[in-house]
Order: structure tokens, then C-alpha cells, then sequence
């Protein structure tokens, strides 16, 4: 594992305790030696690329930007990481986030966090035992899944997607639960099957 995906709330002001988590969650990873990546604007994603470099870690976006999108915070100035991935449009840039992770951390957000934590999730469990695994942070979403669950058909002889996630509090849980899903997922290293280099599953996989 190399590096994480951390997705959140754009509008996120540097005031909020919400960033503040954000940065710290990314400064341990980084400490770690964890690339951070995120999707380059304000918010949630600018909090992660300054987590990174006060973790003495590099931090990677992949951005668009767009001419007629008008709920769409683009590429932030501010947001000052190592390197820019240039993408076509938003759903481009949503599956180059979910590429260059190897890892996915959800955080608060709204709608677009909404959809990436969809796609994490309907990914996670369509490769499951091959995914790459992803961290709910913040003890919001207890009830949210619970809700989920109840509510909606997904545990219905679809065990496996509720065994996909994990829900962390603080950074030290995110890292740790990271490390453990690592080797759960190198302990079945030797049960893969081999994708086909060329239909883009192995984006997708670890």
C-alpha cells in the first residue's frame, strides 16, 4: 500500500473541526510514508495536501476544469500539492482519485462525497477479497449505515458488502485498520485470479 484517497467536504472552511481532522488524519498517513491524493480543490481536499506535507509526505490531485459546471469547486490555488492529474470531466476525475488510491479514506461532505463513497463502496464489494479497502472516518456514520442497511437491500445475501469498510474515530484507527486490511488482503495473495491487463479491472484492485 502506497497510497490513499482521502474524499470530503469541499466547502469545508479552515475553521472547521472537520478539516482540522482531515489535515491530521493525512499527516499520519504521511508520517507513514503514505502518498496522499485527493481531488485538488478547497476544503476537505486543500486540509489533506497540507496534512501531507506537514507530514513530511507528498500529495498528489487529479482535477478538471470544467466550463459550464456551476456547483463545482474546481481546481483550489491553495491547494498546493507535488504533482496535478488533469482530467476531462468530473467522472473522469472520480475514477482517476479511485485509481491512484490504493486506499480510500470517506470524510464529511455532501453530494459529491456522496457519489464517491457509492462508487468506493459498490467497488469494494464487487472485488471483494480483491478491493482495495476504505475507511468511513467519524462516528456519523454509525447510524448512517445502520440506516442503510435497514432500510435498503443490501444485506440481503450480500454479507460481503458490509465487510468492506471500517469505521474510524481517530488517525491512529485509520492507520491501523489500513495496516490490517493489508494483510488480510496479502494472506490471500496467492488465491487471486489474474485480471486482464486490458480491461481496466486492476484500477480497481490490490
Amino acid at each position: 500500500m502506497k497510497s490513499v484517497t482521502i474524499f470530503g467536504f469541499a466547502d469545508c472552511p479552515a475553521s472547521d473541526p472537520l478539516y482540522q481532522q482531515a489535515k491530521e488524519v493525512a499527516r499520519v498517513l504521511a508520517e507513514s510514508g503514505l502518498e496522499i491524493v485527493n481531488g485538488g480543490g478547497p476544503g476537505v481536499m486543500r486540509a489533506a495536501t497540507e496534512g501531507a506535507h506537514e507530514g513530511g509526505g507528498v500529495a498528489t490531485v487529479a482535477t478538471f476544469y470544467p466550463k459550464f459546471i456551476e456547483n463545482f469547486e474546481g481546481k483550489d490555488h491553495l491547494n498546493k500539492a507535488d504533482k496535478e492529474i488533469i482530467m476531462n470531466n468530473y467522472v473522469d476525475r472520480t475514477m482517476k482519485l479511485l485509481e491512484l488510491g490504493d486506499a480510500y479514506v470517506v470524510m464529511n461532505g455532501g453530494t459529491g462525497t456522496l457519489s464517491e463513497f457509492g462508487m468506493t463502496w459498490g467497488l469494494a464489494y464487487l472485488y471483494f477479497g480483491h478491493h482495495k479497502p476504505f475507511i468511513l472516518y467519524g462516528d456519523f456514520w454509525f447510524p448512517i449505515m445502520e440506516t442503510l442497511v435497514a432500510n435498503m437491500r443490501i444485506a440481503e445475501n450480500r454479507s460481503d458488502s458490509l465487510k468492506v469498510y471500517r469505521i474510524a474515530t481517530t488517525p491512529e484507527m485509520v492507520l491501523k485498520y489500513l495496516e490490517e486490511f493489508d494483510s488480510d488482503l496479502m494472506s490471500h495473495k496467492n488465491h487471486r485470479d489474474l485480471a486482464d491487463p486490458g480491461n481496466g479491472e486492476t484500477a480497481f484492485m490490490n
